[in-house]
């Protein structure tokens, strides 16, 4: 059996989004759009997204 894992893929900018989005079995555009809002309203996306690019591992 295999176990989901939180990762970064291949995606528009360093692929933060697109590993959210594979490991919540969503669309990628609905966590796109969920970041802008968040930069836009609480103003914390930008610094949210690049700790979670820190954070991580990227998908081999």
């Amino acid at each position: 059996m295999s176990q989901k894992r939180l990762e970064r893929k291949q995606g528009k900018l360093l692929g933060v989004c697109a590993g959210i989005a594979d490991y919540m079995d969503i669309d990628p555009t609905v966590i796109r759009i969920a970041f802008i809002l968040f930069l836009f309203f609480a103003g914390g996306g930008v610094l949210l997204y690049l700790i979670l690019a820190l954070v991580m591992p990227k998908a081999y």
